[in-house]
């Protein structure tokens, strides 16, 4: 029996993290599916999105707070570094890329470019053509976060790497930002290590149609 459930969508960025989490911590669980927006999910999340963690009896939504719970309740390699200053600038990453980043890479881009023609709808050039300066200027600031280190707090992965790893994998699969993407040679290299990791793999979003591995 699975130790924690986690409610989302498999190809959900932050459900995709969440996931991450759990694989990198060793801690079993297992996705459930929910219907967006139905009078279910708002009983899970007052806001109605995702993910939402349950374990026990304890519910919980938001990944940032997952990820911390999951990491300071379970055994197991450590997902925040232990130096005060290395996990004040993992939390900066974090609030960046839900503050600024996501908004326009996922927002900007991802959705208008490969989500809207999976609906039946055509691109949104005009908002992707209007995001792109604000992505390249987003790249470069992740670049020089990654100058000097292998991950965003450090020599070693934490929380804000696999809450930013899905947002770039889905960016640099895009005709118009993939080379922006390569081009971010940090970038590039990190993301080349994230992807490396197991808990890449064993996240990955399965094809229309098919279960999420649990």
């Amino acid at each position: 029996m699975a130790t924690i459930t986690l409610y989302g969508w498999p190809p959900s960025t932050y459900t995709r993290t969440a996931r991450m989490y759990c694989v990198e911590k060793g801690v079993d669980h297992v996705l459930e599916p929910i219907d967006m927006g139905t009078d279910a999910h708002k009983a899970l999340h007052p806001f109605s999105k995702i993910p939402i963690m349950q374990h026990g009896d304890f519910r919980l939504c938001e990944t940032p707070a997952i990820g911390r719970y999951i990491d300071e309740s379970f055994e197991g390699p450590a997902l925040q570094p232990a130096d005060p200053k290395a996990r004040a600038v993992m939390t900066q990453w974090m609030t960046m890329l839900e503050d600024y980043l996501y908004g326009t890479m996922v927002r900007g881009v991802v959705l208008p470019r490969i989500v809207y023609p999976m609906q039946g709808k055509d691109p949104d050039e005009a908002l992707i053509a209007a995001s792109m300066p604000k992505v390249t200027y987003q790249l470069s600031v992740l670049n020089d976060g990654l100058a000097g280190s292998a991950y965003l707090a450090g020599e070693a992965p934490s929380l804000a790497d696999w809450l930013v790893e899905p947002v770039i994998t889905y960016l640099r699969n895009t005709p118009d930002a993939g080379a922006a993407v390569n081009g971010a040679v940090h970038v590039a290299a990190w993301h080349d290590r994230m992807m490396a990791r197991p808990s890449f793999a064993a996240t990955m979003p399965p094809p229309p149609g098919q279960k999420a591995a649990e």
